[in-house]
């Protein structure tokens, strides 16, 4: 059996600052080869967490980490100096929320992609060029030679993404993180990098944890969805399975939230309440407070996910399959 890609096992994320946030509480998770991953849940659920844990970019001071992570054979909590720069980017990318805060101003879009492939690598100042502008147009950027030598304030919000996507992809990374890439951006726009990350991916065969609190993006680049509450895993199936037969309560309601032209003139089937504090999370349950058909069982204990079929669910009153229910 192949050993995944990336394994992170028990993974729990503390921040102790004047109160002690528990951000990520035993999360496990496994990704093969080429797989890609949506990780989907309101704000404040984990996601943004997860990734930026993978590349151990948390301050160490006021940063609590316990559990394991693996990737491709690195032990990543154990990486110091040279070893991590050159996992970061070079096994492990990230395209940011927001990408004109991730590039730095006074430099072109060219010579900060030029500089990251030479700092991974022994390649002479020409051929790094040249192979950053090759990016460029790889992500389709219009007059990319043009663009090589733009300020990032010069383009427009979708043509950042790209060139994001173009950093990141710059020293061919086994593993992307994309932390909603698109969120910044109007719709059309959205469609276009989604349909472009997922080209890509095809392409080079990289994996993909892809953060999103929106279904329909998940949907159209993931093979599964893991679904993240109150800084745990509490839903993991593919994506057919997650949207035909969500089990938890949680993922239940995420998709009745999910508005569509055919719910044109009705009234949006929200949420009720809201997330958990993490500083003081409830016992058992964190969903509970929240969740039409909680026990006492539910308050009192935090349910295992267990998996059946591939499908795994947290929860102590699932929903049914409609087979299983019939």
């Amino acid at each position: 059996m192949t050993a995944p890609l990336v394994s992170l096992q028990n993974l729990s994320v503390q921040f102790c600052g004047n109160r002690k946030a528990s951000a990520l509480n035993a999360v496990n998770i496994e990704l093969g080869a080429g797989e890609v991953l949506g990780l989907l849940g309101e704000s404040g659920s984990g996601k943004s967490v997860t990734l930026r844990t993978l590349l151990r970019l948390h301050p160490e001071r006021s940063t609590k980490i316990q559990g394991k992570i693996e990737v491709d054979g690195h032990d990543v909590l154990a990486l110091k100096g040279r070893a991590l720069d050159l996992y970061r980017g070079g096994t492990v990318s990230m395209v940011f929320q927001e990408p004109g805060l991730a590039f730095d101003p006074v430099y072109t879009i060219g010579q900060q992609i030029t500089e990251a492939i030479r700092a991974h690598g022994a390649v002479g100042e020409a051929a790094a060029r040249a192979q950053a502008l090759h990016m460029l147009e790889r992500v389709q950027i219009p007059q990319a030679r043009r663009r090589f030598d733009a300020y990032p304030h010069e383009l427009s919000g979708g043509m950042r993404q790209r060139a994001m996507i173009a950093l990141a992809l710059a020293c061919q990374p086994k593993l992307l993180l994309a932390d909603e890439p698109t969120t910044a951006l109007d719709a059309t726009v959205q469609i276009q990098v989604l349909l472009l990350l997922r080209e890509l991916q095809r392409e080079t065969g990289m994996s993909v944890i892809f953060v999103t609190h929106d279904i329909g993006a998940a949907v159209e680049v993931a093979d599964r969805i893991a679904v993240m509450y109150a800084g745990r895993i509490v839903e993991q199936a593919t994506v057919g399975d997650i949207v035909r037969t969500p089990r938890h309560p949680y993922t239940v309601g995420l998709l009745a939230a999910t508005v569509g032209a055919e719910h044109r003139g009705q009234p949006l089937q929200a949420v009720p309440g809201a997330p958990p504090d993490l500083a003081a999370l409830p016992p058992g349950c964190s969903f509970a407070p929240r969740c039409a058909h909680a026990s006492e069982r539910c308050r009192r204990e935090v349910p295992p996910l267990e998996s059946k079929g591939g499908h795994a669910v947290a929860c102590w009153h699932p929903a049914q399959p409609v087979a299983e229910a019939a």
